[in-house]
């Protein structure tokens, strides 16, 4: 049984194919009613870790464990309390919209007196009402997206895992998936997904794991990467003049851990300073500059995006 903390979770997950390892020693944690964003570039594991986790390939070795239940011991259970999405999904072209999600409902034993009001509910959801009659084939892509994450929910599920669930999208299909998913958090459900699309990671997630080579490099919630995987602050400075009389004083600065020239701005002076400090310690090397008449121009902190912890940890660059 898995933690009561963790609504997925594997420990020592391991897939070969022959002499390829896909999963490797991979150990996840997803926390009850998270939106964790499982991150990694092509050919890190993520679509087989997938698969295993919704019982469609045994793992080789290691457990792994999705609502409680062993996805090896009781794979049935595990495919009641999911919602699987995968990468790329068949939709049936010669059913009307409200056909396709009435096929999946009775697949899983919805009694028929109840589909048309779950149908009405799960297409107003994904906001697709005014299409109930066209024909699966008539949808645009952004549209059929959203029709098969309307179809996860027919049974209403604890967890929905949705490989790549806003790849090929335009913009704002791709805005309209998230909101969906943040609005399936907020009715309760697990959310874990699969993405290369950095941007949907950082607008929604709560929690993020980074793969590479079948295994994990970095796991947490969003903030607490950031800090593991780029532990100091990274503050650029733009002077007048005086450059070396800025650097010796804020070397002096407790947590200033290097100093580094940067292109010139039209003339003006640049540096960048790698800082551990804290708010109150970012204030104080403004106060060293200050107090020492050195002209400064512009004083800003680099924004630690998740591309550059994404790029840092695929790179095996962890602290």
């Amino acid at each position: 049984m898995a933690s009561q903390d963790f609504i997925i979770e594997t420990q020592g997950l391991i897939k070969r194919y022959g002499k390829l390892t896909a999963v490797n020693d991979l150990s996840i944690q997803v926390p009850r009613g998270a939106i964790y964003g499982f991150v990694g570039p092509n050919g890190a594991g993520k679509t087989t870790t997938m698969r295993i986790l919704t019982t469609l390939i045994m793992p080789t070795s290691g457990t792994a464990q999705v609502a409680g239940y062993s996805v090896i011991d009781y794979p049935r259970e595990v495919r009641r309390a999911i919602g699987y999405m995968p990468d790329f999904f068949g939709v049936y072209d010669d059913m009307k919209v409200w056909e396709y999600l009435d096929f999946f409902a009775a697949c899983y034993e919805i009694p028929e007196r109840d589909r048309p009001q779950l149908i009405d509910d799960l297409l107003a959801l994904v906001d697709l009402t005014h299409r109930r009659d066209d024909m699966v084939e008539k949808l645009s892509r952004g549209m059929k997206q959203r029709l098969s994450l309307a179809r996860t929910l027919a049974h209403d599920p604890e967890v929905l895992i949705l490989d790549e669930p806003a790849s090929g999208l335009d913009p704002r299909a791709r805005i309209e998936i998230r909101e969906l998913l943040v609005e399936m958090a907020r009715m309760g459900k697990t959310i874990f997904f699969s993405s290369h699309i950095l941007a949907d990671v950082a607008e929604i997630c709560t929690h993020l794991g980074i793969v590479e080579m079948g295994q994990m490099v970095a796991q947490g919630t969003v903030e607490e990467i950031r800090r593991k995987l780029m532990p100091t602050r990274q503050i650029t400075i733009t002077l007048l003049d005086q450059v070396d009389q800025a650097k010796e004083a804020l070397l002096q600065v407790e947590g200033v851990t290097d100093i580094q020239d940067l292109p010139d701005d039209h003339g003006r002076k640049r540096i960048r300073v790698d800082f551990g400090g804290d708010d109150t310690g970012v204030s104080t090397l403004l106060k060293a500059l200050s107090s020492r008449e050195i002209p400064v121009v512009n004083f800003s902190e680099e924004t630690r995006d998740l591309e550059a912890v994404f790029m840092r940890a695929t790179k095996g660059i962890v602290s």
